[in-house]
């Protein structure tokens, strides 16, 4: 009961968010959607010409030898033609296009929405998965946009207008027809339901091996120095195996479906030639209409024969989106309510309050910590490893709040202050360095990219920077590779 209970509720709570990916991510451009439906109606509505015109030449042309009638015949399939090829490729280029401009701003969105998290969201989120996010997971919309919607679209209006031709046709042979089509399009529907979770799990898995090859690059000393190439190996190979069983499964499920629409068609197909046939000779059907209630017939059958794929790349897209979704719906930390004091003339005058924090519940790091330093103080915590020193820099930086107590700047509590407005008056150096690929003078003006030259010169030679950089032939322009490899630790 209570599975079922977990279950249903993720079940709304996904279809909640889909909903709300929907909404945010693809409804603002309904514009350049919409004019890509009037195409798509346009296209397939021409596509419906060569059908029909096949029953005028084989029974008002070929069977009469009326042969002044082929020119205009050929003429309007040709018109026909050469629009649904135009309509085509402005419509494939269209959508291409907004797909690619979805996908870029997306991935924008979304980064701009992490680097606004708080701290402990990646605590608990690797790089890795949270790159595969931004990169991978926002490809999806190619297929809800872009081709994946062409196709889909398309081949259900063909397959709509199709069998409404078919039914005025022919009721009895277009009913037997669309038997195997029905029992094709109720059980894909299940089967695709059943995989989404598949889907999302491959995201996740991703995520999880992307990570992990990121912490492995950037730790490549670390894994060499400790002889542990094999080690990571193995770990990657593990993943990597994860990931392909994965993508079996849904193969698997993809595999099944695209059988049995051949099946079901093939006996569609099977069953018309008979039926077709029998008609013919009794004179309730003439040979021009056979070929072309065949050709109307196929072009019923070739979109639900493409659904196996176009289902399984809008059902991976949606799961791309639900997981972006999931991202985009947590709260930033400038987000609070509570956060509303502005700093704006900071003296440095800190004060702890009865301050207790915790990482986990139940297991603090902190507790009833009291101290006061006053403006241009220099303060050592000393203490031993795990005793709390970098919680209370973190403290101070409001990287986390505290679990119990305040901590004071000038008198302001920190959790009340907006998050911008003190720490871009906070000057802070990490127990580990990094810093980022590009020049020395880059990385100095990090903080402030606008600082005057002057401004510049002052922060460098403070920090004791150009006590190094003299000796180098560039200065400050001196390239210092990703996360400084090219400099010394000291």
């Amino acid at each position: 009961m209570r599975d079922s209970r977990k279950a249903e509720k993720k079940k709304v709570v996904s279809r909640a968010s889909l909903k709300s990916a929907f909404v945010s991510i693809i409804w603002p451009r309904r514009k350049a959607v919409g004019i890509g439906l009037l195409l798509i109606f346009v296209s397939r509505a021409c596509g419906l010409v060569l059908p029909y015109s096949i029953k005028i030449l084989v029974d008002d042309i070929i069977a009469t030898g009326a042969l002044e009638k082929l020119l205009p015949l050929v003429s309007i399939v040709g018109l026909a033609v050469l629009i649904q090829a135009v309509t085509s490729f402005v419509l494939v280029r269209l959508l291409s296009v907004e797909a690619q401009f979805l996908i870029s701003e997306l991935r924008a969105r979304v980064q701009k929405h992490i680097l606004h998290l708080p701290l402990s969201y990646f605590d608990n989120n690797k790089t890795g998965g949270l790159v595969s996010r931004i990169m991978t997971d926002a490809e999806g919309v190619r297929n809800l946009i872009g081709t994946g919607l062409v196709q889909l679209i398309g081949g259900i209006l063909t397959a709509i207008a199709s069998g409404v031709i078919l039914l005025k046709m022919q009721p009895m042979l277009t009913g037997v027809a669309l038997i195997p089509a029905l029992l094709f399009g109720f059980i894909s529907t299940r089967a695709f339901g059943i995989i989404r979770p598949v889907f999302r799990e491959r995201s996740k898995i991703n995520a999880a091996v992307t990570g992990r090859l990121t912490e492995a690059l950037a730790g490549i000393r670390v894994i060499k120095g400790f002889n542990a190439e094999r080690r990571e190996e193995s770990v990657f190979e593990s993943g990597v195996q994860r990931l392909f069983e994965n993508v079996k499964r849904s193969l698997t499920a993809t595999s099944f479906v695209t059988s049995l629409a051949t099946g079901l068609m093939g006996i569609s197909t099977v069953m018309m030639m008979w039926l077709g046939a029998r008609l013919i000779t009794t004179g309730d059907m003439t040979t021009g209409d056979f070929f072309s209630f065949m050709f109307y017939l196929a072009l019923l059958v070739a979109p639900i024969m493409q659904l196996a794929s176009v289902g399984s790349q809008i059902t991976e897209a949606f799961a791309g989106l639900d997981r972006m979704n999931e991202i985009l719906s947590l709260p930033m930390e400038d987000e609070d309510p509570a956060r509303t004091a502005e700093l704006h003339d900071v003296r440095g005058h800190v004060r702890f309050e009865n301050v207790s924090f915790e990482y986990d519940p139940g297991k603090p790091v902190l507790h009833g910590i009291e101290f006061e330093v006053d403006p241009g103080t220099v303060v050592a915590l000393v203490g031993s490893s795990g005793s709390g020193k970098s919680t209370i820099a973190g403290l101070a930086a409001s990287f986390m709040k505290p679990t119990i107590g305040r901590v004071l700047v000038d008198g302001t509590d920190l959790s009340t202050v907006k998050l911008s407005s003190y720490r871009s008056k906070l000057g802070l150096v990490l127990q580990d360095e990094f810093l980022f690929e590009g020049t020395i003078r880059e990385n100095i003006l990090f903080a402030r990219p606008d600082a005057t030259e002057a401004d510049l010169l002052a922060a460098a030679a403070s920090a004791y920077v150009t006590e190094f950089t003299d000796r180098f032939e560039k200065g400050l322009e001196t390239v210092i590779g990703e996360r400084g490899v090219k400099l010394s630790g000291g």
